[in-house]
C-alpha cells in the first residue's frame, strides 16, 4: 500500500482522547449496530479508534479490507462478499478509501448504497471531493473562498498561466498528487517555468495556484461531521518547508477558528457532499481560502492536538441519523 493511503494515520498505539472531551452515556442508549468500517488496514490508528469507539457504545464493529471485496451486481438481489461470506446483515459503514484506489473503493460502497446500506460518506461525494478540480470548480461555483488558481495540461503558454495567478512565487501542484507529493513552490518567474516545463513532459495535468505567503507555512484542518465543524487544528510546517503535512514534520496545535472560518469549512463540506470531511483552509489577506476537502481525514492529528473524541462524534452521527436506503447525495455537482 502507497503512503498516499494513509494520510495522516499510523500503526502505533492509541493515546488516550482526553476524557473531558468524551462524549458522555446517555440514559437511552441507542439500539446496538452492525457497522463496517471499509479499510486496508485494520492497524491503522483512524481505523482502530473508529472502531474502538463504537464498541465503546455498544456496536459490533468489523474491519473490512475493500479490495478483497467482489460484487455481484443484479436487480433483485445484489450482494457485496467478502472471503466468501456475503455482507448482508450491516447497518451503515463507514469508508475508509485510499486516494490510490478511489474507482475500485468507490464502487464497493456504492454497491452497499445499492443494497439500502447508510454510508458515512457516499459514494459519489468521496468521488467528488477525490477530482481535485473537479471539487475547486464547485467551490467556486459556490462563491467559496480559494487561492487564485490555474489550470492546464500541455500549455506551450508557460507564461500565461503563470500570470494567471499573479506571478512568481506560485505553487504547482500534480493534480494527481497526495498528501503534499507532486506539490513545489515556484520561488521565481525562471524556477516556476522550469517546475511547469518538467511536468509537461510527464504528460500531466497540473495546477498553479498563487502562494499565500501571510499563512506563513500554516494552515488549519477543520473536522466536520454533519454541518458541523467537531474539531480544529493548525498545522505548522518545519523550518524551511512550506508544506504543513503532519507526515513531513509539521506540528499541530489546537486553535479557536472565526466565526467565518467555521462557516467556509462547513458551507465546503455541503458542497462536496460530505457527511464526515477535512477541510484545510488557509489564513489569507483576503478572508479564510479553502485548499482541499478530504473525505478520509486522518484522526490521528487532529485528536492528538486537541483532545477531541473525534471517533465518537463519527459513531454519534451515525447512530442518530442512519437509516435504511438513506444514499440521496447531497452534493451539486
Amino acid at each position: 500500500m502507497s503512503s498516499a493511503d494513509v494520510p495522516d494515520d499510523a500503526t502505533h498505539a492509541l493515546p488516550t482522547v482526553g476524557t473531558s472531551d468524551r462524549m458522555d452515556i446517555p440514559d437511552e442508549w441507542p439500539p446496538s449496530m452492525k457497522i463496517a468500517i471499509l479499510s486496508q488496514k485494520a492497524n491503522l490508528y483512524s481505523t482502530q479508534r473508529l472502531k474502538q469507539a463504537g464498541e465503546q457504545r455498544g456496536h459490533k464493529v468489523d474491519v473490512i479490507d475493500y479490495l478483497r471485496c467482489y460484487m455481484d451486481i443484479t436487480s433483485h438481489r445484489p450482494r457485496v462478499i467478502y472471503a466468501g461470506r456475503e455482507l448482508s446483515d450491516y447497518d451503515a459503514i463507514i469508508p475508509r478509501i485510499g486516494a490510490t484506489y478511489t474507482f475500485y473503493g468507490t464502487a464497493v460502497v456504492r454497491q452497499f448504497e445499492v443494497m439500502g446500506v447508510f454510508s458515512a460518506n457516499e459514494s459519489q461525494a468521496i468521488t467528488r471531493s477525490r477530482d481535485k478540480l473537479r471539487c475547486l470548480q464547485l467551490l467556486a461555483r459556490e462563491g467559496i473562498g480559494l487561492p487564485v488558481t490555474g489550470f492546464a495540461h500541455s500549455t506551450k503558454d508557460i507564461d500565461g498561466l503563470i500570470n494567471i495567478v499573479g506571478g512568481a512565487p506560485l505553487v504547482i501542484k500534480l493534480i494527481e498528487g497526495t498528501q503534499g507529493v507532486g506539490v513545489i513552490l515556484g520561488e521565481t518567474q525562471k524556477a516556476a517555468e522550469a517546475v511547469i516545463e518538467a511536468f509537461r513532459t510527464l504528460d500531466a495535468n497540473i495546477l498553479v495556484q498563487e502562494y499565500i505567503k501571510e499563512a506563513q507555512g500554516s494552515d488549519i484542518r477543520c473536522f466536520v461531521v454533519g454541518g458541523k465543524v467537531v474539531a480544529s487544528m493548525i498545522r505548522k510546517a518545519p523550518p524551511g518547508e512550506f508544506r504543513s503535512n503532519l507526515h513531513r514534520g509539521g506540528t499541530a496545535q489546537k486553535i479557536k477558528i472565526s466565526p467565518e472560518e467555521r462557516q467556509t469549512a462547513v458551507r465546503a463540506a455541503k458542497v462536496m457532499g460530505l457527511r464526515v470531511a477535512g477541510v484545510d483552509i488557509l489564513r489569507s489577506n483576503h478572508g479564510p481560502v479553502v485548499m482541499e476537502v478530504n473525505s478520509s481525514p486522518g484522526l490521528e492529528g487532529i485528536e492528538g492536538a486537541t483532545g477531541v473524541d473525534v471517533a465518537g462524534k463519527v459513531i454519534e452521527y451515525i447512530e442518530r441519523h442512519a437509516r435504511p436506503h438513506d444514499t440521496k447525495d447531497r452534493g451539486k455537482g
